[in-house]
């Protein structure tokens, strides 16, 4: 029995239509029907999730001689691995590296955003500038806008060029042989440049306060210098992150793809048990940043909810967690 007839065998053996099989297998139904009037045959990677659908041997597939057995059908889980190809692999940590510049370009101008505002209300208020509040605060509302507005443009085209590999860090997947050395290598010479913007990000993070202690120090009766001092923290922490989020954005394509670190199966499940709790979270902390710093008219002080928020957003899922293993 050649393959195109015992692929024909098999999918009739599990009851499924062409249309059915080449849905599990991500081809069209025309590959399938070339497949089984031995027009085509497939690559290795499609034989190989092919063995793992029907629940044959690859050598069962491939040899003419070997006489039919019978099929073992494989349950369909929500965790049915998908086979990951070299090329694809390969694109998909390209784009990973694209959108890693995006990203943090992104998160740096949304950080950013407020400085402007900040700057023009104290140059207003206290006298720096020859503009009425309104004025002041009708142009750093405008920055504001088009600086968030550009990075959520970064967003979604990042979003949008990398949807198509999205199953990679939601599902299971199976790598073909050579991809796992191919990643570990990308990822060592990759490695001291992630070590270098992490530290470098981290110590700007850290050193943020130091324009505060300063004007502590030396600003005297002078408000305005407490404002700049304020405005200099906002953009030490948008580099900080920025360097941050960019490294950790590539470093994450390495872990994608290898299965590691928050991209293992386990933590996959637990991404989809959390998804919608998580937008929901992040959604309420958003609205109420903006509803607070709008009401108040504070925006140098009100940028504190989000690194309160996100420790407390890892403290309730590590508990949550920590109580699913006890009751588990």
């Amino acid at each position: 029995m050649i393959l195109a007839d015992k692929i024909i065998d098999l999918r009739k053996k599990n009851g499924w239509s062409q249309e059915e099989l080449a849905e599990k297998l991500g081809v069209s139904r025309q590959s399938v029907s070339k497949w089984e009037s031995a027009q085509s045959i497939p690559d290795m990677g499609k034989i190989l999730r092919l063995s793992e659908l029907f629940g044959v041997s690859t050598d069962y597939l491939m040899k003419d001689e070997l006489e039919a057995v019978e099929a073992v059908a494989v349950p369909e889980t929500d965790s049915v691995a998908k086979t990951v190809s070299m090329e694809e692999a390969s694109a998909f940590l390209q784009q990973k590296t694209q959108n890693a510049g995006r990203v943090a370009l992104g998160v740096f101008l949304c950080i950013l955003s407020p400085v402007l505002l900040i700057l023009l209300g104290g140059a207003q208020e206290y006298g720096k500038l020859a503009l009425t509040e309104n004025q002041a605060g009708g142009l750093g509302l405008i920055a504001l806008c088009l600086l968030i507005g550009c990075a959520v443009a970064l967003f979604v085209v990042s979003g949008l060029r990398i949807s198509r590999y999205e199953y990679l860090e939601k599902e299971p997947i199976d790598t073909l042989y050579g991809i796992s050395g191919m990643v570990n290598e990308r990822r060592e010479r990759f490695r001291p440049v992630y070590a270098r913007q992490l530290t470098i990000g981290i110590v700007l993070c850290v050193l943020a306060t130091v324009p505060i202690g300063i004007s502590l120090l030396f600003g005297g009766d002078d408000e305005f210098i407490h404002v700049v001092a304020t405005a200099s923290l906002l953009a030490l922490i948008a580099f900080g992150v920025m360097l941050i989020v960019r490294a950790s954005v590539v470093w994450s394509g390495f872990q994608i793809l290898l299965e590691e670190g928050d991209y293992t199966r386990e933590a996959k499940e637990e991404q989809k048990a959390n998804a919608n709790f998580a937008g929901i979270y992040w959604l309420t902390v958003t609205a109420v940043y903006l509803a607070w710093s709008f009401y108040t008219d504070n925006w140098e002080r009100t940028w504190i909810i989000w690194p309160v928020t996100a420790v407390a957003y890892g403290v309730v899922f590590a508990i949550a967690k920590a109580l699913k293993r006890k009751n588990g």
